[in-house]
Formats: structure tokens, C-alpha cells, sequence
């Protein structure tokens, strides 16, 4: 008599971003996961190795994020440490979320790619939802986007086009082998964004560049962590550069579709309330 393993799934960052709408796409279609943060049972923490092996029993797939980013130094021995200890625990596929432009990112992508397990690669740069969960949610609330953008183009991408693949990934077959590059369906400046936002809104939110060495001083005098004010430096200085200016058609070969327009996001997030100013006061 043979033995299946019942399929579990191991969603590192399963409380951040895209981890927890992966989470939430695998739990809808009936999938066993278990989350991968610090706060789970078991924990895991990409800084102590001693929690990996219980956070990998029984698992056979795991999906990958390394927060802040697969840029940031030391990332690709996290990674390669990662993918011995899961491949030794019998783990059989490994999605990685990695950084579109990044030669550290890629670097890791390696790793997984000649790990002897069946991968995928959803390969993403800028967050549609960076303006409504992440770092400049209070730049549109106080209606000025103060980034080091100047003209440069960006095809914003959005997360639940990004944890649809991952999910299709982890649970449908024809997907091991693929690296997505996925983008939007439009090139867009920081202007174009701040338009969009300010039709969304129903006020104006403008784009205002900033100087590079300007902006990142006051990230870190704003108290971020080293590594988030490390990330954005990164982020800003290298690979917002125009290397990521041009469209891609991931998200259309993984699902079948064209991938969400920022102009349709803005409308969704902006019913949800996050963009209400009164609403955000009351909160604090």
C-alpha cells in the first residue's frame, strides 16, 4: 500500500502583503496551509534557523517572500540555507516572489531554480498597494506623493494579481518551471499616479520630486528600521532608473488575463475608506 502526503503549504510573510492573501486564495480552494511568521505556531523567523525544520513538517510546497527584499545583503544565504532545509525536509515546489531589475534578486532565483524541486518565479517591482498599505499610504493622505521619482515610468503592478499566480501556482498543474515577470497594463510617472489617486479621492493629491539624499534623511530620521530606509535608498537610487520601463505579459500567460490597471485599483481602495482623512485621525 502506498502513502499520499496530504499537500500543505508553508506561506512565508503569511501575514504581510502578499503572504496573506495567498493564505486567504489557498484557504478558499480548500488548501491546507500553515502561515510562516514570527507571531505563528510554530514561528518562523528568517534570523533563527532553529525554528525551521517544525515550521517544515509535513509541508510539500512553500511560498517564498524575504522581507524587506531579495536585495538586501545577506538575503541570498537566507535563501540557499531556506531551500537546503526545505528540500531536505521533503518539500516538492518553491514559488519565490522576487524583485523585478534586481541583479541580488536574481541571484536568489538562481538558488531556487537549481535546487533539484520544482519552482516558480513570480518576478514583481512597484506595488499598486504601496499607496494604500505600505510606506506612502500617509503621502496620499496628506495629498502630496514627496518621492525622488522624477519622470521615470513604472508599470505599477497590483498584489492580488501577484498572489492570484502564486496560488494558481501552488495548487494547479503547468506552472512549475514558468518564471512570470509580471507588470501592469500601463507605464506610468509618479505624476500619473497622483492623477489617478486624485480622481479616485475626489481631491487633489499632487506628485512632489524630492531630492534623493533629501528623502532618504528623512526616512531615517522618520525612525524607520535600517533596513526599510536601506531598501528604499536601494530602491530608488538603482533600480528606479528606467530598467523596469516596459510592459511584460506575466500576468496574462499565468492567468489567462490582462493584469488590473492602477486606475481600477484606486477606485477599489478608495471605497474601502483607507484614503478617508476623518476616518484616519479617528484611528490614531
Amino acid at each position: 500500500m502506498t502513502h499520499t502526503q496530504t499537500p500543505l503549504t508553508l506561506v512565508l510573510g503569511g501575514t504581510g502583503k502578499t503572504g496573506r492573501r495567498v493564505v486567504e486564495g489557498l484557504k478558499s480552494k480548500g488548501h491546507a496551509v500553515r502561515v510562516g511568521s514570527r507571531s505563528a505556531f510554530p514561528s518562523f523567523d528568517w534570523d533563527d534557523q532553529r525554528g525551521w525544520d517544525a515550521a517544515l513538517e509535513g509541508v510539500t510546497s512553500a511560498y517564498i517572500t524575504y522581507a524587506p527584499d531579495l536585495a538586501i545583503p545577506g538575503a541570498s544565504d537566507a535563501i540557499e540555507a531556506f531551500v537546503h532545509t526545505a528540500r531536505r525536509a521533503g518539500v516538492q515546489h518553491f514559488v519565490l516572489l522576487s524583485g523585478r531589475g534586481e541583479e541580488e534578486a536574481q541571484a536568489c532565483e538562481r538558488i531556487v531554480q537549481n535546487s533539484g524541486v520544482a519552482w516558480t518565479i513570480i518576478r514583481a517591482s512597484w506595488f499598486n498597494q504601496n499607496f494604500s498599505e505600505g510606506a506612502f499610504v500617509d503621502m496620499v493622505l496628506n495629498g502630496a506623493i514627496t518621492l525622488p521619482a522624477g519622470t521615470t515610468p513604472e508599470p505599477f503592478v497590483d498584489i492580488d494579481d501577484i498572489a492570484e499566480i502564486a496560488v494558481a501556482a501552488l495548487t494547479d498543474d503547468g506552472h512549475a518551471g514558468q518564471l512570470y515577470e509580471v507588470t501592469g497594463p500601463r507605464l506610468m510617472t509618479l505624476s500619473d499616479v497622483a492623477a489617478d489617486l486624485s480622481r479616485a479621492t475626489g481631491r487633489e493629491i499632487a506628485f512632489v520630486d524630492v531630492p534623493h539624499t533629501a528623502f532618504v534623511e528623512e526616512i531615517k530620521q522618520s525612525g524607520a528600521p535600517k533596513d526599510v530606509a536601506w531598501m528604499l535608498d536601494y530602491l530608488f537610487a538603482t533600480v528606479l532608473d528606467g530598467r523596469n520601463a516596459h510592459l511584460t505579459d506575466g500576468v496574462q500567460r499565468a492567468l489567462g488575463r490582462p493584469p488590473k490597471d492602477f486606475a481600477d485599483y484606486a477606485r477599489d481602495a478608495a471605497a474601502t475608506g483607507v484614503w478617508d482623512r476623518a476616518s484616519a485621525w479617528e484611528s490614531v
